[in-house]
């Protein structure tokens, strides 16, 4: 058990933390959820040992091991991926070094019996368990399931890591940090950096850690798979729910009804002795009962409410000029980077009004094609960009291009012109950037706050399309919400690459994947592409089980089904057609009542019944229904496929 005990500190003269305790189980799953701003990050680095508190004390055993991995890394290996990867091994292998050394040792004597030989066996005995415990013997399987698992394919191993892009190397350092398996897994968004495919794998693999898993995420999804307890860090203290992240939201609501219920009875209690003590505080034949009452009022423990803090970015994309109906359109276009041919002859139309979802592993050519259309690449091929089309582009490193020796205020007014100049302060202020915040320099903002402005930027000039590479990296979950209101209001066309499930769900109207040189095209948002993809998998399963089949029955004639077996399979056919059906209907009208809800979630203020209890469970019933629904239908799916 590690303990965080009564942990204080202070930023720019505030309390970040004021006294916070809680304690970590051995094999917990921990989400960190709260505000951008509200000292996550910091939390993560203090219990990491790579900052101190003002006071209080992080509790470790000094025979545990911890590993951290930061949002940001800036460095570059000159070691190829796999052995950048081996890294990971140094402790493994100075114990190989030991072990050896040990064996080699016990061989030269004789003294079998003496205290010092039995020494030598305990340590090489205890030195060998500590291997096998750290995977030493399987290490080279390991490492090759880890990196495929996060998305490097096997000529990637021994490419210089200087030649990939800084999320890549983040890759091989989550690689390096679950491979040395320590005993607290401390992760600053991990998923920001990953695919989908790699993101459902690591959500496996977290699941079934052997050590306690800390993390920071604004993936609802992703912290709902892996973690089993929520801790909320807000305004200084620490809420600890032993539950799932949707849970938790529940429970938070029913929480803050209950204590606002108790604080108005005991309200009105206190007013009760008030008035009791300042009517008979003079007469003598009551001072008996006036220090009762007022002992009474002395002992009682006052109730406080935390106050929720409900900030969280305000804004909607201006009126989408109009345009032509084909506001992009390639033909035959290719694009590669030394001999990685990563776009090849493609054709690819987006119509005025669709919003599109660029999915599929990193590496595939999702951010290059964006880049191409803002014409931030060159290309061969043909390109166009429709009439009167203005495109609004946010970049997967925007927060980079922020000048972080300019204040927040100097950021906007730089780029600002004409009308626009006269509403800076207000389109800050809708972003959560008001008083002081707006002289802060951009070198001291948080990941959050840095999204938050670069965002800002994109409302000084309508667009009517708007190509978003990972727009909700370092957004906390209530101004992601806000966003994607913001986007299902936007007029306009929108070419979206993300990660983000819960952010996808209900958003686009197409999917296009990308696979090594080629693209895909689904109708429906991420969860048709998802449910596509595994029966996809399934169906590669079933057809590699069929041709098993056929080779062992080979000559077996289909002619010999007689009439009556042929009729029963078509009976049973059309019953499972219409069962698959009405599961499609009523999947159809879950997601639209969800997709409702969502919607209110967006706008909190102005839909007062999302502060009934009764609303959050509905949510989450609604929820369940249709992943059972969804569950149901895939398996009457394979039924039909058999």
């Amino acid at each position: 058990m590690y303990s965080v005990s009564n942990l204080s500190v202070v930023f720019t003269g505030h309390f970040l933390f004021d006294s916070i305790s809680f304690l970590i189980n051995p094999s917990d799953r921990i989400g960190l959820v709260g505000d951008n701003g509200s000292g996550k990050t910091t939390l993560l680095k203090l219990i990491a040992g790579e900052m101190n508190p003002e006071s209080g004390e992080i509790i470790i055993p000094s025979d545990k091991k911890i590993g951290y991995l930061p949002q940001e890394i800036k460095f570059v290996s000159q070691l190829s991926v796999i052995e950048e990867t081996k890294k990971a091994f140094d402790e493994l292998n100075i114990l190989a070094e030991e072990i050896e050394s040990l064996n080699q040792k016990l061989t030269e004597r004789e003294d079998y019996t003496s205290p010092e030989y039995m020494k030598l066996v305990d340590k090489l005995s205890h030195a060998t368990e500590h291997y096998h415990i750290l995977g030493g013997e399987n290490k080279e399987a390991n490492t090759e399931k880890i990196l495929k698992g996060l998305g490097f394919v096997q000529q990637d191993f021994n490419r210089p890591l200087a030649e990939f892009s800084g999320g890549w190397r983040m890759r091989v350092e989550i690689a390096k940090l679950l491979l040395k398996k320590p005993d607290i897994l401390l992760l600053d968004e991990p998923v920001n950096h990953l695919d989908i495919e790699s993101i459902q794998w690591l959500e496996d693999f977290l699941k079934t850690y052997p050590g306690a898993v800390l993390l920071v995420a604004h993936d609802r999804t992703f912290l709902d798979t892996v973690c089993s307890r929520t801790i909320e860090i807000s305004k200084g203290k620490v809420y600890d729910y032993k539950m799932s992240y949707s849970k938790y939201v529940i429970e938070r609501q029913e929480r803050m009804v209950s204590e606002q219920s108790a604080l108005s009875n005991q309200q009105k209690d206190i007013q009760q002795i008030e008035r009791f003590i300042e009517r008979f505080r003079y007469k003598a034949t009551k001072s008996k009962q006036v220090k009762s009452k007022q002992k009474e009022l002395d002992r009682m423990d006052k109730i406080v409410v935390d106050k929720i803090d409900k900030s969280a970015i305000n804004f909607s994309f201006q009126e989408a000029p109009p345009s032509g109906k084909i506001v992009v359109e390639t033909k035959m276009l290719n694009k590669s980077f030394a001999d990685n041919n990563v776009l090849k002859d493609l054709d690819f139309v987006a119509l005025r009004g669709e919003k599109i979802a660029f999915l599929g592993k990193n590496g595939m050519g999702k951010s290059t094609l964006a880049k191409i259309i803002v014409k931030e690449l060159d290309y061969s091929g043909e390109l166009k960009i429709g009439f009167n089309v203005s495109v609004g582009y946010y970049a997967q490193n925007q927060t980079d291009m922020l000048d972080p020796n300019k204040t927040v205020f100097e950021t906007i007014d730089d780029v600002a012109t004409g009308e626009i100049r006269k509403r800076i302060r207000d389109i800050l202020g809708s972003f959560l950037f008001s008083g002081e915040d707006i002289e802060k320099y951009v070198k001291v903002l948080s990941g959050g706050e840095k999204s938050r402005l670069a965002l800002a930027k994109m409302l000084l000039e309508p667009y009517n399309l708007l190509v978003l590479d990972e727009p909700t990296n370092h957004l906390d979950l209530k101004s992601k919400d806000i966003l994607k209101n913001a986007l299902l209001q936007f007029t306009g066309s929108i070419i979206i690459v993300s990660h983000d499930r819960d952010f996808l769900s209900g958003l686009t109207t197409k999917v296009i994947e990308f696979r090594k040189a080629e693209t895909k095209t689904i109708l429906g948002d991420v969860n048709e592409f998802l449910l596509k993809r595994k029966m996809e998998k399934l169906s590669d399963l079933n057809l590699n089980s069929s041709e098993s089949n056929t080779n062992k029955s080979k000559g077996i004639s289909q002619n010999k089904l007689d009439y009556q077996q042929r009729k029963e399979q078509e009976k049973s056919k059309r019953k499972i057609q219409t069962q698959l059906n009405r599961l499609e209907v009523e999947i159809d009208d879950l997601e639209t009542t969800i997709a409702q809800m969502d919607q209110k979630l967006a706008e909190p203020d102005a839909h007062s019944d999302i502060s009934n209890t009764q609303f959050f469970k509905e949510y989450e019933n609604l929820k369940k229904q249709l992943q059972e629904k969804m569950d149901e239908w895939e398996g009457v799916a394979l039924l039909l496929d058999d």
